[in-house]
């Protein structure tokens, strides 16, 4: 079926997932995280769960996703070795009594989506029908096999990004002064349906003036004024895959310091760029980013992450940031997709980010976004 992947693709997926599934020492792995069900067996609903085991895929879906996983399943998207499981009331009902009947004996869960009430009302059933199951936390399974992506992944995160570039062409012409954030958002979000996409991947940020010096500031009713700094955050789903762009924008001509604030995040954007190749660390890059901007003086005015992994979610794997102590770093592989997206923040005054969406190749790196990245002057 269009924008799904064929069923050699899962088949190839699950094959990984089983050998890790082998390694944790259980029999099954309970998946309930959305996008981890989508990428093992193309069920794009909003409620579901499957069971991975050595021998099938078992996926329990509600009277509203049968026709649909039946349609799947009759296509070359259908998902191998693959049994549904009628779910007739509770999603957790149908899980413990899936459990018993495929004789488990250890099951992990996704310890990060599953909640604690659910996992405890799991452990009474259990243990209420004598099934002897134990339930085991596992943390980012199927994540890190999501780390890099497949071929046909590759595909339609490049398609994702390409169209983008249209969105911020209507975006900066939207963007005068006299206008409010929110109806700059509402221009940004009609053209993201305007240009195929399925739905904004994350609340559209705009934010002006002072706004601009909160990174994550939503969009709200102020009213653009001249001299404004204006970040553009935006993004959206195609195929169920992401594409996510920010743009620092001027209302009319901008000051002097607001060019030295744009063009330290840009040439800190443009290093973090050259840092991407196989074989580095995630974190280096990072660093390459954050250390022009300790040489601007603006060490302390870069308070995030230079980036994330793109995909099913606008935020997963890898993390693009600073070192932990207690997480060992990922290095890049081809195949790894993520945001470079530096940004310097003033309180008062205003900021400025610039966001790309990148793909790790073997000779480097290929940036799918191509929004010019200069301080445009708008209105």
């Amino acid at each position: 079926m269009p924008g799904l992947p064929t069923s050699d693709v899962l088949a190839r997926r699950h094959q990984r997932l089983r050998r890790a599934i082998e390694a944790l020492g259980v029999d099954a792995l309970v998946v309930t995280a959305p996008a981890n069900i989508r990428y093992l067996a193309n069920h794009v609903g909003t409620a579901g769960t499957l069971v991975m085991t050595q021998g099938g895929a078992h996926l329990l879906v509600d009277f509203r996703y049968q026709e649909a996983v039946r349609s799947v399943q009759v296509s070359e998207a259908a998902c191998p070795g693959l049994r549904v499981w009628p779910v007739p009331a509770s999603y957790d009902e149908a899980l413990a009594s899936t459990l018993v009947e495929l004789g488990t004996v250890t099951a992990g869960i996704e310890a990060l989506n599953l909640t604690v009430a659910r996992h405890e009302w799991l452990l009474r059933v259990l243990a209420s029908r004598g099934s002897g199951i134990t339930l085991r936390s596992t943390e980012r399974v199927v994540e890190q096999l999501r780390l890099v992506k497949d071929p046909c992944e590759v595909v339609a995160l490049r398609h994702a990004a390409e169209r983008v570039s249209a969105v911020a062409s209507e975006a900066f012409a939207a963007v005068r002064a006299g206008v409010t954030e929110r109806e700059v958002a509402a221009v940004i979000e009609g053209a993201l349906r305007s240009a195929g996409y399925e739905r904004p991947a994350f609340d559209t940020i705009v934010a002006s003036g002072p706004h601009s010096a909160l990174p994550h500031h939503r969009a709200g009713s102020r009213t653009l004024a001249a001299g404004d700094l204006v970040v553009l955050d935006f993004g959206g789903f195609l195929d169920g895959y992401c594409s996510d762009l920010t743009r620092t924008v001027s209302v009319g001509q901008p000051s002097l310091e607001a060019r030295r604030l744009h063009g330290a995040v840009r040439d800190a954007q443009a290093a973090a760029i050259a840092a991407v190749r196989p074989g580095v660390a995630a974190t280096a890059v990072d660093f390459a980013a954050r250390q022009v901007l300790v040489a601007h003086g603006l060490d302390e005015a870069f308070g995030h992450g230079t980036g994330h992994g793109l995909g099913l979610d606008v935020h997963e794997e890898p993390r693009v940031s600073q070192p932990r102590p207690d997480v060992p770093p990922t290095l890049l592989e081809p195949g790894m997709v993520f945001t470079i997206e530096p940004g310097a923040y003033l309180a008062g005054f205003g900021g400025v980010r610039i966001e790309d969406d990148v793909l790790v190749t073997e000779a480097g790196c290929e940036v799918l976004t191509s929004v010019p990245r200069d301080l445009r002057v708008c209105g």
